[in-house]
Order: structure tokens, then sequence, then C-alpha cells
């Protein structure tokens, strides 16, 4: 059963797989060599891409010579992916909680910045350990909270703007979420019932063209999207003039943002037996 977040989120990225890859998808595949890592993901892993989106770490899964099974929620960034994966085994729509695979199929399973378009949380994860055999790896990153600068700088410019917020933004149930903090993260593996759980902060400067970033937001990508889409052409002016003037600060000399940003990277082993499985979670 899918939560009014996850239909919500699902509305957000219908057929945006085009914007997504270029504006935002750079950004998330930073993290992905250290998330196969984490994942023990070599020649001969049998690995699930759980939100493969355009299909960024499933194809350096498939280069590890590993065998590769990818899945999505959004129709546009399957057939973005099965184009870019022709050596994966299989590239299909499906989305966490509920994936169409026996359990211990796979011996890892990851998802690179998919826990936090979820309505739960908790339930994503159980269903990554079903599908992962005893002693397979589970790999994931998410945004930490508080947003780290690159992702803040949005909000700045909003405020600079004078753009007013809602009232409500749609967000994961107070019931199902978690903190967006190394803590929080792993005691969101841990009470899965998975062991050996770590979690790490991945700091790196991203480097990107601001066109590039102004687009995402701009084609209603993320948080920042959704409040773009809701102002009238002068305010997107203003937005704009209020971009430029703050982004200043972080162009480097070739005329590219350089914005430093943040992620939470954290991986477990699914234990041979002994502890609860997180089903009723």
């Amino acid at each position: 059963m899918t939560t009014a977040f996850d239909d919500h989120e699902r509305s957000r990225w219908a057929g945006r797989a085009a914007a997504y890859d270029g504006s935002l998808a750079a950004l998330c595949a930073r993290p992905a060599p250290l998330l196969l890592d984490a994942a023990n993901v070599g020649a001969g892993t049998r690995m699930l891409d759980a939100g493969t989106g355009p299909g960024t770490v499933a194809g350096l899964a498939c280069a590890r010579g590993a065998t590769v099974v990818a899945v999505d929620a959004e129709p546009s960034m399957v057939e973005m992916a099965r184009h870019r994966l022709p050596s994966a085994e299989e590239v299909r729509l499906a989305a966490l909680p509920h994936l169409p695979f026996d359990a211990g199929h796979f011996d890892a399973a990851v998802a690179n910045f998919v826990i936090n378009h979820v309505g739960d949380p908790a339930a994503a994860i159980g269903e990554l350990r079903r599908v992962v055999r005893p002693a397979g790896r589970i790999a994931v990153t998410t945004w930490p909270d508080p947003p780290p600068q690159a992702q803040r700088l949005w909000g700045e410019i909003f405020d600079a703007a004078g753009v007013e917020r809602p009232s409500a933004v749609p967000g994961v149930d107070a019931d199902k979420d978690h903190p967006r903090t190394p803590d929080g993260l792993t005691r969101l593996l841990d009470v899965a019932g998975l062991t050996d759980v770590r979690c790490d902060t991945i700091t790196w400067v991203h480097r990107t063209d601001p066109e590039a970033w102004w687009s995402g937001p701009a084609n209603g990508l993320s948080r920042p999207g959704l409040l773009m889409e809701a102002q009238s052409p002068d305010m997107i002016t203003r937005i704009r003039v209020a971009y430029d003037e703050l982004t200043a600060a972080y162009r480097d000399a070739d005329g590219l943002l350089a914005l430093p940003t943040a992620a939470l990277l954290a991986s477990a082993s699914v234990p041979w037996s002994g502890r609860a499985h997180p089903a009723s979670l």
C-alpha cells in the first residue's frame, strides 16, 4: 500500500527523466562508486539497483562485472535506463516497498537517494532486506538534515526574492519518518534487523554549469521545483535575479559553480537468522 507522499512523489517525477538527467543526475552520481564498494559489488555479484533513475549506479555495477537488475517507479526513467544498460539482466518498472522478486534473490541491493523519496522508509529497507540473501549486503544514500550548502542555497535564493512558502508541503508521515542524521539512518537499518551497520557522511564540491543547476527547479524537480511552479512570471524573473546574485560567490574562473554538499551513506549485512524481520514496521 502506498502513502499520500508516495503518490505525490510519483506525480512530481512523471515524465521528468530528461530534465533530471540534464540537471541533478550528476550531483546524485557522485557517491555511486562508494555505494557499490559498501555493498561489496564486484564481478559475479547479483545486484539490485532500486530506484535506478537513468541507470548511473547500475551502469557502474555492470562495468564491474556484476549481474544487474534495475528498477524504478517512473516509466520515463525505466525507458532511459533500458537504453543505457544493454548489459543489464533486466530493467523494469517497480517501486519500493513492493518488489516483484523472491526472497533472497540478490547478493546485494543498493538504493541511491531513494529512501528520501518513499513514504515509508522502514518498509523500504525491510523490502531490500527481504530480497537479499543471508550474508548479502545493502547500501543506501540519502541527503542529510540540516541540508548541505548546495541544497540550502535554494532557500536563500527564495528568501532573497521574497517568495512566500506554502503553509503545507507534502512530507513523510511523522510516525514513519526518521531523523536524516547518521544516527537516524543507522537506527533505521538496525531496526530492520540488519547487522554490521555503518553510516558515513560523504562530503564533496559539486561542480556544475549554472544553467544546469537552474534547470532542475525550473523544470519542476525537487522541492524548489514545486515552489517554482507556483510562482508568477514576474516572480520567476525575481528568483532568477536572486539566483544570479547569490550563485556568483560560487563561480569558478571557468564559470562553473562549485557547491559544497554532503550525503549519508549507510550499509549493512543481512543476518543468517535470529533477528526479526521488519514487515510490521
